[in-house]
């Protein structure tokens, strides 16, 4: 299927390993012009060698810290200067701090929501002026199951992050005239750096509490945001997109 993509302009955070490179790379083999950041000087600088092999898109790579907003600002700013445009968004952001209710203070809740959900804000508020301006734009968070049920360890995660759910919402309300999609996508177990953390996940252990019996594939997980960025997915906004393999199996 061709996704409509070709010669777009993709920002995607976070993207040096992970689900935000699985996403980087399913847009550059699309031909998309992607503007990739990350702190990792190193893993940044692999991941772009990559991706310049995946398509015939222009890739730029900024090492960008997420927590601040003038970087990411700068970012934005950079990648509209160098492609010409901000076509599409993809929001996400490293994780927290894993652990209980009971383990943590309200400085802890603070810190989360400051590393976890407000850098999304500040990327979209960044990109805002130049998905409106063409009349046609995709913009795609990333946030986590631990939004919609409790998940052992996790409960800074679904605290700060649940907040995007809501100001999605918002945006889709907003940008729909504009031509822009809002849309979320909430991963649940997938094979990344991130599950094995402090609390050593283990990713057969994970497969067992899935419904299909694996965890997913940051691959996987690249062909659907992708999908969400193209010509085809053009009704769809506000939507939430569970991709947990059915692990949720509370209503959303």
């Amino acid at each position: 299927m061709d996704l409509g993509i070709q010669g777009k302009a993709a920002l995607v955070a976070c993207a040096s390993s992970g689900l935000g490179l699985g996403v980087a790379r399913a847009l550059a083999a699309e031909g998309a012009h992607v503007s990739v950041c990350a702190r990792g000087a190193d893993r940044l600088a692999a991941a772009h060698r990559e991706l310049d092999s995946l398509g015939e898109g222009k890739v730029r790579s900024e090492s960008v810290d997420m927590g601040d907003p003038t970087a990411v600002e700068r970012w934005v700013e950079h990648t509209r200067e160098e492609f010409g445009a901000v076509d599409i968004v993809i929001s996400h952001t490293g994780g927290v701090q894993q652990g209980t209710v009971a383990e943590f203070t309200v400085d802890d809740y603070r810190t989360a929501v400051g590393t976890t959900m407000l850098p999304h804000m500040a990327l979209v508020v960044a990109a805002t002026p130049y998905l409106k301006e063409n009349g046609w734009g995709r913009l795609v968070l990333i946030t986590s199951e631990s939004v919609h049920q409790p998940m052992p360890h996790n409960v800074l995660s679904g605290v700060a992050r649940t907040g995007l759910h809501a100001y999605a919402r918002n945006l889709a309300d907003d940008f729909g005239r504009s031509g822009v999609t809002v849309n979320v996508l909430v991963p649940g177990y997938h094979r990344t750096p991130a599950l094995r953390g402090p609390r050593g996940t283990d990713p057969d252990r994970a497969a067992r509490e899935v419904p299909l019996g694996r965890v997913g594939d940051p691959d996987d997980f690249g062909a659907l945001a992708a999908f969400l960025t193209s010509t085809q997915a053009a009704f769809v906004t506000g939507a939430q997109l569970l991709v947990d393999g059915g692990n949720t199996r509370a209503a959303v």
